[in-house]
């Protein structure tokens, strides 16, 4: 059940980017395995027209994309560091044309979305959603630099990069002066013996 809807889902996604199907048609006929515990395996067979089938048990899978169970929520959200939570294995042209989908194909939900409420309420709705996500984009942004500032100025938990260069300097004047302290001694001491 779970895999029909994302073999769904997915044939979706590419039915609204033709470019995105077109190269997948190179690897018509071979298949891919995506694991991803504690969800079932998603075996699927590239078709002719770059469109997704599902694969029979039997197949010989030509990629496997083990996904760590942290990688799913990255995925969604569409962040590069998700890619380091993948593991693939098998053809690297195949990896490699996944890889530019992930990056590159996204849900076209005003589409979608006009359909069923008209181009003029999808777009209004669409629009709304796009200021929403910039602003919380923009708050999550501002509240960084407002603790950071915090903890900086306010309640020094963090060092100001200023501080932290400054005390460096310090340091490292600190241990030449001690270096020149040293040689002088040890020539004191020279002349000192003789």
């Amino acid at each position: 059940m779970l895999e029909r809807g994302a073999i769904a889902a997915l044939n979706h996604l590419l039915a609204q980017h033709a470019w995105a199907a077109e190269r997948l048609r190179v690897f018509a006929g071979q298949s891919a395995e995506f694991r991803n515990p504690p969800f079932p395996d998603l075996r699927v067979t590239i078709l002719e027209n770059g469109l997704l089938d599902r694969a029979s048990a039997d197949t010989v899978t030509s990629l496997v994309v083990k996904l760590r169970p942290a990688a799913l929520p990255l995925l969604i959200a569409r962040s590069e560091s998700a890619l380091r939570e993948v593991e693939i294995e098998g053809s690297a042209d195949f990896a490699n044309t996944m890889q530019h989908l992930f990056r590159n194909l996204t849900w076209d939900v005003e589409e979608d979305l006009s359909r069923f409420l008209g181009d003029v309420v999808a777009h209004r709705l669409a629009s709304q959603a796009r200021v929403f996500a910039a602003w919380q984009r923009e708050v999550a942004a501002r509240a960084a630099e407002n603790l950071a500032e915090y903890w900086t100025e306010e309640q020094p938990v963090l060092a100001r990069a200023l501080d932290v260069e400054r005390f460096n300097r310090e340091v490292g004047a600190v241990h030449d002066d001690m270096e020149r302290i040293e040689k002088r001694i040890e020539r004191l001491e020279r002349s000192a013996r003789r």
